[in-house]
């Protein structure tokens, strides 16, 4: 999980080379993780701009923050890099990846290749993936040429979170395991485990059955093309054009009587019903229906098609840097959630393998189509040699229209049939300003204040209320799609931020050097939404969304570094944060004496759940000649997991080493360099809550698992 002054991983923008990667959601709809977009070993540095200096970040997302990735850049000598890793769970991970150095027409460039494989620590599942990056770079007397591209395709087997509280059945509240391991490669142990009846789990396990597999399939191509012309000492124009193309899906192996799913097959096959929709002869003929095992494979698959351009100027003239640019983005997603036998027909026996044969039924299709638009301008002022102020704004445009080709169908009996909207909606915020100063008090200390205003936009997605349940188009009504098209906002946020930088050279025994930073800083957040439809990851239910008004953000960071002489230092950083709702919030009626009274849910002054108050990051640090080695600690204090502060997860601390060893090579050898690393992560083995989730106002959430101590060992060569 990742925090940056209170907003969380889906609430900060994310680049690379400039190009936006969408904000990193499981099924996303505008992107792709940065590590489908670059591999780890060609990336040459990473940004994280929480102030005025994320202002052009292209980001429909970029609520407290940019984290912005950049690519390494060719070498100017041709070589030859190769590494391999092996560890724990039989990972193997092979990297190769060749420098052309100079070329003819002054281009260089290299190519790298990956191959990853790693078995689940708790389950019989291989992740499983391949990536290509090129990147060419022709640097003339004017400008700079770069051209990049990426390739990837991966298969991560997964397991769902377990259910605890009310997620989980009365009958089998005891039944909470640390994991829920799929049964996979077994398929007769899959059959053989539905002990409930005619594809039921046993119901001692309740919501906590095992599937018999599951996973992420994903494939993307992504291609940039860039030029920035220097005509001028004082002047550059950056142009860049980008294209990301993704398909792939989410498969589930799940036993047929869960999760309300005989009512959903009976809308469309009511002739297999027998008395009722999970009576015994009802579930004998589903199973039939979805090839005899008990199990049907369910698929939610998506398409994203965006090409994108962006335009930036940046201007020297006296004291003033001035910069101004636009980014354009058309993005055609579409998602699908399609119902399969699982036969070997249908090459749907595995985690691994793509369903290719005849569906039962195709239960909705989406499809989007979206225009972003996003325009800045801003000056930095260097009012005198220490003293520098940034002044600028931007706007966010976005023109979304959404359609479902196949609709959901309803039994006759549903009092409001689930039907998901099509319209569109344009929401635009033509001023949304920021300010930074930055004053050098002395060559040591550095006074810096940030006031920004963000807006995240509204989001086109089609798949219920599971994986972006805040959009519009996961209402279950066109009314209520109106009614949030006429009375909705998007979420904006106002940050305020304060804070001193200093570091010293010092003589205080052991201790040489210090450096340091605290800042404090305080958000309003507006316009938040939250999807209060009962959770439900196999089969969800429409959205229902509760504008809850706003949150207050109140923080603290402080970071420092103690070097002790050349081979020594320590790092330690603290952060306090306070996030609280401002309001309670209506949901729904209820009668009160024969009258229709509001139900109010008491989220005001409550803390915003997932958000811990404390953190803390530790690193030692040691080198001396060829050998290096570093222990680091991360604690995550009490969180929070429903809307009502009544349920929590323990804080956790996790303590990881490395170390590393960098031969001293001939020059005139075949290998240049070698270098041998050993990780550990989780060394002492701890257990606890490692990623939860928020599923209803009080009572019950989801929790993933802190994985076990793993060991590996990466040899890297260069030639």
């Amino acid at each position: 999980s990742l925090f940056v002054h209170g907003f969380s991983t889906q609430q900060l923008g994310y680049t690379l080379d400039g190009v936006p990667l969408g904000d990193q959601a499981y099924g996303n709809y505008n992107g792709l993780s940065v590590s489908r977009a670059i591999t780890s070993e060609n990336v040459s540095r990473v940004t994280l701009s929480s102030g005025a200096g994320s202002l052009g970040v292209a980001s429909t997302s970029n609520l407290g923050g940019a984290i912005e990735t950049f690519s390494r850049d060719p070498s100017a000598e041709r070589g030859f890099n190769l590494r391999q890793t092996l560890g724990s769970h039989e990972t193997t991970r092979t990297f190769a990846r060749f420098d052309s150095g100079e070329m003819a027409g002054g281009f260089k460039g290299y190519i790298s290749y990956l191959r990853h494989d790693a078995k689940a620590w708790d389950f019989d599942g291989h992740q499983r993936g391949h990536q290509v990056n090129l990147k060419l770079v022709r640097e003339g007397e004017k400008g700079e040429l770069t051209f990049y591209a990426d390739w990837q395709m991966k298969v991560e087997p997964n397991e769902d979170a377990t259910a605890m509280g009310n997620q989980q059945t009365a009958a089998a509240q005891n039944f909470t395991p640390y994991t829920r391991a799929f049964i996979y490669p077994d398929l007769a142990a899959c059959t053989a485990n539905l002990t409930g009846g005619p594809g039921t789990p046993p119901p001692s396990q309740g919501n906590n059955y095992s599937n018999c597999f599951s996973a992420a399939q994903r494939e993307d191509i992504l291609s940039y093309i860039k030029y920035a012309w220097r005509p001028t000492e004082n002047l550059t124009w950056t142009n860049q054009v980008y294209y990301h193309y993704n398909f792939g899906r989410g498969i589930v192996s799940g036993p047929v009587n869960t999760a309300g799913l005989p009512g959903l097959f009976a809308t469309y096959y009511p002739n297999l019903v027998v008395g009722s929709t999970t009576s015994a002869a009802t579930l004998t003929n589903i199973v039939n229906l979805f090839g005899g095992s008990g199990y049907a494979v369910r698929t939610t698959e998506y398409r994203i098609n965006r090409p994108g351009a962006l335009s930036t100027i940046e201007w020297t003239l006296g004291d003033h840097q001035i910069k101004g640019g636009v980014w354009f983005e058309h993005n055609e997603p579409a998602q699908q959630r399609a119902w399969y036998p699982m036969t070997k027909e249908n090459n749907n026996l595995s985690p691994y393998d793509v369903p290719r044969g005849k569906k039962v039924l195709t239960q909705y299709a989406a499809e989007f189509f979206t225009n972003d638009i996003q325009l800045h301008l801003q000056d930095q002022w260097r009012i005198r040699p220490n003293l520098l102020l940034q002044a600028g704004f931007k706007s966010s445009l976005q023109d979304a229209t959404g359609k479902f080709p196949i609709n959901q169908k309803n039994l006759p009996t549903v009092a409001v049939p689930v039907q998901y909207p099509t319209g569109s909606i344009e929401s635009n915020k033509w001023f949304l300003p920021q300010v930074g100063v930055l004053w050098d008090i002395s060559d040591r200390d550095q006074l810096f204040v940030n006031v920004q205003q963000n807006m995240r936009q509204f989001i086109p997605y089609g798949a219920g209320s599971g994986f972006y349940g805040f959009s519009a188009w996961s209402l279950g009504t066109q009314a209520a799609f109106e009614l949030f098209k006429s009375t909705v906002k998007p979420e904006t946020s106002w940050t305020y931020e304060i804070g001193l930088r200093s570091r010293r050279d010092v003589a205080w025994g052991p201790i040489t050097g210090i450096e340091g930073q605290i800042n404090a800083y305080d958000v309003k957040f507006s316009n938040r939404l939250l999807n209060i439809a009962p959770y439900n990851f196999i089969n969800p239910a429409p959205a229902i969304l509760a504008n809850v008004g706003g949150v207050t953000t109140k923080g603290v960071d402080l970071a420092g570094t103690l070097k002790f002489g050349e081979h020594f230092q320590l790092y330690n950083a603290v952060s306090y944060n306070e996030s609280k709702y401002d309001q309670d919030y209506q949901s729904g009626t209820t009668l009160v004496n024969g009258v229709s009274t509001p139900v109010t849910v008491a989220t005001g002054g409550k803390y915003v759940p997932l958000m811990p108050k404390w953190m803390n990051k530790t690193i030692a640090r040691f080198n001396w000649g060829a050998f290096d080695a570093q222990i680091s600690g991360d604690y995550v204090g009490k969180r929070y997991v429903t809307y009502l502060n009544d349920l929590s997860v323990k804080s956790m601390m996790l303590v990881d080493l490395q170390a590393g060893y960098t031969f001293d090579m001939a020059d005139k050898g075949v290998v240049k360099g070698l270098r041998v690393t050993a990780n550990v992560t989780n060394l002492f083995d701890k257990k606890g809550v490692s990623t939860a989730g928020v599923t209803s106002n009080s009572g019950g959430y989801t929790a993933f698992p802190q994985p076990p101590r793993m060991g590996f060992v990466t040899v890297s060569a260069d030639f």
